[in-house]
C-alpha cells in the first residue's frame, strides 16, 4: 500500500507508463468483450464518460479520462493486490473475494475506493516500483480516499443486471 512521498511517485511513474510505456500485465487481459459483456461494457463507458462531459467519439477527451486512472483519480493512497503464481487461477480468485469484502469495508468506513485493473497493465511498473517480488503476480489496485462527492465522476451509477439474466435456479 502506498501513501505520501511514495503514492507520489508512482502515480508519477505510471502516468508517463501510460503515455509512453508498453503495458506488460502478469495476468492475460480479455482478448475481446462479445454480447451482454459488449452491451454492459458500453453502457458502463457511456454512463462514466456521460457523466464526465465526454461526447461519445471524441479519443482524446476519452483517453484523458483513461489517464485519470494513472493519476489514481487523486486519491492520495493505493493497494496493490497480489498473488503467488504458483497459486494460478485460484489465486487471482481469491483476490477477487478479498477484494470484494475490502471494498465493503471501505464503504463501511465511508471511505471511496475503486478498484483499477487498467493499473495492474503495468504490473512489471508496479513490482519494480514497490519491491514485489517475481514470484508475486499483481491482480488489481486500489485506489482509495476520501471521496469527492461533488467530482462529476463519483456522481453516476452502473445499472445492474437482473439476477433472473444470470442466475439459473435448480429445483
Amino acid at each position: 500500500m502506498t501513501s505520501g512521498d511514495a503514492t507520489q511517485r508512482l502515480r508519477r511513474t505510471l502516468s508517463a507508463a501510460f503515455v509512453d510505456g508498453t503495458p506488460n500485465p502478469d495476468l492475460e487481459f480479455p482478448t475481446a468483450y462479445h454480447g451482454i459483456y459488449r452491451g454492459r461494457r458500453l453502457e458502463s463507458a457511456l454512463q462514466l464518460y456521460g457523466a464526465v462531459g465526454v461526447e461519445r467519439g471524441d479519443r482524446a477527451a476519452s483517453a484523458a479520462q483513461a489517464g485519470k486512472n494513472f493519476s489514481f483519480f487523486g486519491a492520495p493512497h493505493v493497494a496493490v493486490i497480489t498473488t503467488e503464481t504458483e497459486l494460478g487461477v485460484y489465486g487471482a480468485v481469491d483476490c477477487g473475494l478479498f477484494l470484494s469484502n475490502a471494498l465493503l469495508a471501505f464503504e463501511a468506513q465511508g471511505v471511496g475506493a475503486i478498484p483499477q485493473a487498467a493499473l495492474a497493465t503495468y504490473s512489471d511498473i508496479i513490482r519494480e516500483h514497490l519491491g514485489i517480488p517475481d514470484t508475486r503476480q499483481v491482480v488489481v489496485c486500489v485506489s482509495f480516499g476520501w471521496e469527492e462527492t461533488d467530482d462529476p465522476a463519483n456522481q453516476f451509477r452502473t445499472a445492474r443486471a437482473e439476477p433472473s439474466s444470470f442466475v439459473t435456479y435448480a429445483t
